[in-house]
């Protein structure tokens, strides 16, 4: 079965997270959350402590970035054609 990027967040998305699970999911400190993510351990200690969707998503992507193969990370995010669409259908 074929996922597009927006199909897997809208998977994940029920599932609350964290702040505390999220850092250790992604190194265990605050400094490694925000490396994993790209962006500075200050916009991660502003972070609230149940996080919303698009946080939680750039966590579950770090994650998947960090643990999943190459070449599955290009099939989830292959942009379909038409005709790939019409014949998965």
């Amino acid at each position: 079965m074929n996922y597009s990027c927006g199909d897997v967040g809208t998977m994940v998305q029920s599932v609350a997270m964290l702040k505390t699970e999220a850092i250790q999911l992604l190194g265990g400190t605050t400094a490694s959350a925000a490396e994993a993510i790209g962006i500075s351990y200050q916009a991660v200690d502003k972070w609230p402590h149940k996080l919303p969707p698009r946080i939680a998503d750039r966590v579950y992507w770090a994650l998947a970035r960090k643990r999943l193969p190459q070449q599955v990370l290009q099939d989830l995010c292959r942009p379909e054609t038409a005709e790939e669409a019409r014949d998965a259908a």
